[in-house]
C-alpha cells in the first residue's frame, strides 16, 4: 500500500543524484522539526541505541498521536524530522503497522554509518512503542 507523504518524501529526494546533497537536504529538514518542549529534554526521553542525543516525546490527541523531538546532531535532526512527518497525526495502530518503505526508496538506510543505522532503528522502535503503549490504554 502506498502512503502520500512517504511518495511525497520519495519524490522530494529524487531530485538529488548525489547523497551529499541528499544529506544537505537533511540538514534544511531538520528545521521543519517540532520543538519539544524543554521538560521533555530529559534522559526519561532520550532514545537509547543513538550515538548522538535524541528526545522524543509522543502525545495523544483526539485519538492520534503526536511526536516532539529534538537531537544534538543536525542529520538525526533531520532524520527525525522525515519519521514524525511520516508518523504525525496517525492511530497508534497505523503507526504500529505503519511500513516505513521510504528509508530504503530514498536509500537512507544503505548511506548511513552504522551507528547512524542503528540509531534510526532505536527511533523507529521508540516511536512505535509509544503508539503501543497508546493502543494498550485505549
Amino acid at each position: 500500500m502506498t502512503d502520500k507523504i512517504q511518495e511525497d518524501i520519495i519524490e522530494e529526494f529524487s531530485i538529488f543524484d548525489e547523497w551529499l546533497d541528499k544529506y544537505d537536504y537533511l540538514i534544511e529538514l531538520s528545521d521543519t522539526l517540532p520543538a519539544i518542549a524543554d521538560e521533555h529534554r530529559t534522559d526519561n526521553y532520550v532514545i537509547k541505541g543513538c550515538q548522538s542525543r535524541v528526545w522524543v516525546d509522543a502525545r495523544l490527541e483526539d485519538g492520534k498521536v503526536y511526536f516532539a523531538a529534538d537531537s544534538d546532531a543536525i542529520i538525526t535532526k533531520g532524520i527525525i524530522a522525515l519519521l514524525i512527518r511520516v508518523m504525525n497525526g496517525r492511530t497508534p495502530q497505523e503507526i504500529i503497522d505503519l511500513d516505513l518503505y521510504f528509508i530504503d526508496a530514498i536509500g537512507l538506510g544503505e548511506n548511513l554509518s552504522p551507528t547512524r543505522s542503528n540509531g534510526l532503528v532505536a527511533m523507529i522502535k521508540q516511536m512505535k512503542m509509544y503508539a503501543l503503549a497508546f493502543n494498550a490504554k485505549a
